[in-house]
């Protein structure tokens, strides 16, 4: 057993610097390739003192659903304006079916009272949070299975807050 000590651990090593190596390639494409989608933001309080300077994001389209109805994972499907804003259609189990003009994002219920995208907190550096309250949208980006990504927060005339 001694003699296959080292390979096992090459073996190991090298599986989890695959694993990250995939999962980094996967964002990036979606950081390339998604559809930008803004998501109107709802009220939360934006700071943390144990982590530094953050907000907590929360989603408008979640207002309108009620948690003990809801799945524990699923997908929202949205709708977009003309501006790109997104506004809730439905929740569903599967990919299907879904219309010509409808997206996909992917979700979870987090202890069954909220709903989790993926992208429910923003960092920010220290001092910027004046900067970052006046954030009326969360932008992201899905790919075409409902994979979403935080890409940055906008205003309310739909313009990146840098």
């Amino acid at each position: 057993m001694k003699k296959y000590k080292n390979w096992i651990i090459a073996v190991n090593l090298l599986a989890i610097i695959a694993y990250f190596t995939f999962t980094i390639l996967q964002k990036e494409k979606i950081l390339k390739e998604g559809k930008l989608i803004l998501l109107e933001l709802a009220p939360v309080d934006p700071r943390s003192l144990m982590q530094g300077d953050y907000m907590r994001l929360r989603y408008s389209i979640a207002d309108s659903i009620t948690p003990s109805e809801v799945p524990p994972r699923g997908y929202v499907v949205v709708k977009l304006n003309t501006k790109g804003i997104a506004s809730g259609v439905r929740l569903q189990n599967n990919t299907t079916p879904l219309k010509k003009d409808e997206l996909l994002i992917k979700y979870t219920m987090s202890n069954r009272h909220s709903l989790n995208i993926g992208a429910e907190s923003f960092f920010f550096q220290e001092g910027h949070a004046t900067k970052y309250e006046q954030a009326k949208f969360g932008g992201i980006r899905v790919d075409n299975k409902g994979n979403s990504l935080l890409v940055g927060l906008y205003d309310e005339r739909e313009k990146m807050i840098r």
